[in-house]
């Protein structure tokens, strides 16, 4: 009954239209499903323009801490343009089978605010759309949990780090600032040419 109950929770934890890729990319085209509910979330609608930092989490990992900084950095460069979305993901046996226990994880220990999706696979031919996509771009497939994967606000340039990037690493706040500079600089120049 349990392996049913989940088969049917990852069917359902995944929603892609090609109406929603047509505004979007292909890493944003999607809808997921939010994190111990039965909510979506449209990720073009949500988040396109903004830089986008994806990170394949998991609860039982040594990296586990990492949630401080990337909240710590959610926090710092939100209102620049910034959105870090979590996926949880037992790909790499180290995540619970139970989503209240991974968001209390999330949510209680580490008081995390920043967009957390439920658990699905971020690897192999069932991996959801969103890590297929980045895995595309990049050529580069998680190895292991809490890689990142920072999004241009327009999508084109895609940025891998691994896990052992900790979220306040200077090349990697670098990288960062220079994505939100330049999706900064373009609304400024797409506002003025109206």
């Amino acid at each position: 009954m349990k392996t049913w109950l989940n088969a049917a929770v990852l069917a359902t934890s995944v929603i892609s239209t090609s109406a929603m890729a047509n505004q979007c990319g292909e890493i944003l085209g999607h809808a997921m499903q939010q994190l111990n509910t039965r909510e979506t979330v449209d990720l073009c609608e949500q988040y396109q323009g903004k830089t986008v930092l994806v990170v394949n989490t998991a609860s039982k990992c040594g990296f586990t801490k990492q949630f401080e900084g990337l909240e710590a950095l959610y926090q710092k460069y939100q209102d620049k343009g910034l959105v870090v979305l979590g996926f949880p993901s037992d790909s790499f046996k180290q995540e619970y089978d139970d989503a209240e226990k991974t968001a209390e994880v999330c949510y209680l220990t580490y008081g995390v605010k920043f967009p957390m999706f439920t658990t699905t696979k971020v690897k192999g031919d069932e991996a959801n759309p969103v890590f297929k996509a980045l895995i595309a771009k990049t050529g580069e497939t998680p190895s292991w949990n809490f890689n990142k994967y920072l999004v241009s606000a327009d999508e084109q340039t895609v940025k891998h780090f691994g896990s052992r990037t900790a979220p306040d690493d200077k090349d990697f706040i670098a990288e960062l600032e220079k994505m939100l500079a330049a999706s900064s600089s373009g609304e400024t120049a797409a506002k003025s040419g109206e």
